[in-house]
Formats: C-alpha cells, structure tokens, sequence
C-alpha cells in the first residue's frame, strides 16, 4: 500500500481522510447511517472488501445485529439473487 500511496501521490491518503470526514463523523444523520448506507452500496456494487470492512466497522459504530439483519434484508430483496448472494458477506 505504502508504494501504491507514494506512486498515487498520496491520493488514496486524501481518500482515507475524505471517508473519515464523511462517514465517520457524527453528525446529520449519525455515523451508524452513514457507514449502513456505505454497506448497501457495498453490497449492491458488489466488493468484497468494501463489503468485509463496512460490515466490520457497521459494529464498531453501534449497529447492532438486528439492524445489520435488516439492511441484509433490504439489500436481498432490492439486489434480488445477486443481493442476497452479496448480503450473506456482509
């Protein structure tokens, strides 16, 4: 990462800070929906790891397991088969 960082020049540093600012702060709406919306979106384009890191850091900011369970549901059923098959990752 360290050379991808340095070969960007430093672009994928301020995309890190852009994400902090946005999703993590606490403000209208809270960081729970935000990082939840990041998740389905996750989800929806299918990336895995977007989708292991976002489901990871829905817990850290307080989601608990039923509203995790609830925005898998929403992704199946919007996604359909292709939903359902990226809701089961996360």
């Amino acid at each position: 990462m360290s050379e991808f960082v340095k070969a960007t020049s430093g672009t994928a540093a301020a995309l890190q800070g852009m994400r902090q600012k946005a999703l993590y702060a606490d403000d209208a709406p809270p960081s729970k929906f935000k990082v939840l919306g990041a998740l389905l979106w996750s989800i929806s384009s299918r990336c895995e790891p977007s989708v292991k890191y976002y489901a990871a850091k829905a817990r850290e900011v307080g989601v608990t397991q039923e509203e995790l369970g609830e925005l898998c549901a929403l992704a199946s059923t919007m996604g359909g088969c292709v939903g359902e098959t990226w809701a089961l990752k996360a």
